[in-house]
């Protein structure tokens, strides 16, 4: 079977890198070549070597890297790469010239919401995939062919998130009693994603049901910041910062709302489908992708972004109307088994790589690359 190379320049650990080991260990339990070229100080590199993924360290310090571009050029031939899915701005100038001079297929993925200042490394692709249909129209308005762009967005491995999952273990680490409900915000902690936003929401909340227990699951450069302004804000006794986990199956079944208030940006969350592949019903901002997850009214609320007071009358209304909540829930878990298993977007990927499928080459890698440098 073909051979799939991932490029991410990538430091940091959160959706997006989280979403390239998911992919590349789906290709390689299905019978694909998979592996990933990350950077050797990367939290990718350390993460896919846990998950069982092949990867090689390649340092990629800037855009214009001619021994990033060389040493991704001799991996390509040396293990036979087939198709190069690159996926940050850094490793997509090198990534995609490497595969070039090849003659190799590169697929370019956009995760992100924000505007694209030049699309010229776009230009270098056979295929773009995005992360959703608003992520979708943002590539195609800065230029490129819409017949190019396909919006693909992520999966949810049901083995993983699905109606049967306990949240116990975590309700139990919290000491959650009977009557304290529980709401959540799963994501890197940075300033696009709200947190402040969610803490000025928790204090509203905290006025009509005092009770109300909250959880921040993640970290990231935010992190000391956040955890300082539940300080001042006098939270501390309500609100819990756990940094990374990964038992995330289990903390949304735990959860009573799911909250993803993002105000600049958010592409296709991941959260939003996890938590509804479970069970748990979600409140997002209209920001991005997540309009395209949640059916306002049906499987979860939908409300402006920056603004705490329609977060929290959002969640209260959740909390009183338990019923309503759980229905929503139901739903979300319907839509989720109808169109975002895992499956569709990986047999999308695939269905990008016919050029790697009719040119493979004779030979093909074998396990145990994990951990090299290139």
């Amino acid at each position: 079977m073909p051979t799939i190379l991932h490029t991410e320049a990538s430091l940091g650990l959160g959706g997006q890198e989280l979403r390239i080991v998911a992919e590349s260990r789906w290709l390689r339990d299905h019978g694909w070549g998979a592996l990933i070229a990350c950077q050797p100080e990367s939290r990718l590199f350390a993460e896919a070597r846990t998950a069982g993924v092949d990867a090689v360290a390649v340092p990629m310090r800037n855009a214009v890297n001619l021994r990033a571009l060389l040493a991704l050029r001799r991996l390509m031939k040396a293990l036979a790469v087939n198709l190069v899915h690159t996926h940050s701005s850094t490793d997509s100038w090198s990534g995609a010239l490497a595969a070039k001079s090849l003659g190799l297929p590169v697929v370019r993925s956009r995760h992100v919401s924000i505007a694209i200042r030049s699309a010229l490394v776009y230009r270098l692709a056979d295929r773009i995939v995005t992360s959703g249909e608003a992520v979708r129209a943002i590539v195609v308005r800065a230029g490129i062919a819409p017949e190019r762009v396909v919006a693909i967005p992520p999966g949810v491995d049901t083995a993983r998130f699905h109606p049967a999952v306990s949240g116990k273990t975590v309700r139990d680490e919290l000491r959650l009693g009977a009557g304290e409900p529980l709401v959540g915000l799963v994501a890197n902690i940075r300033g696009s994603k709200g947190h402040n936003v969610f803490l000025e929401a928790a204090r509203e909340i905290l006025r009509q049901a005092p009770l109300t227990r909250f959880l921040i699951v993640g970290d990231g450069v935010g992190y000391d910041e956040v955890r300082r302004r539940v300080s001042d804000l006098g939270l501390a006794e309500h609100v819990t910062m756990t940094g990374f986990r990964r038992d995330i199956p289990e903390v949304m079944a735990a959860l009573d709302v799911l909250v993803l208030p993002s105000i600049r940006s958010e592409a296709t969350s991941q959260v939003i489908p996890q938590a509804l592949a479970v069970g748990t019903p979600v409140v997002a901002t209209t920001v991005g992708g997540s309009p395209e997850l949640v059916r306002d009214g049906e499987t979860g609320r939908l409300v402006p972004p920056e603004d705490p007071p329609a977060l929290a009358r959002a969640v209260v209304e959740f909390l009183r109307d338990p019923e309503r909540a759980r229905a929503m829930g139901r739903a979300g878990q319907a839509a989720i088994s109808a169109g975002l298993t895992c499956s569709p977007p990986m047999t999308v990927i695939r269905a990008t790589a016919p050029a790697a499928a009719s040119g493979a080459r004779s030979r093909w890698p074998v396990a145990g690359r994990s951990g090299r440098s290139a």
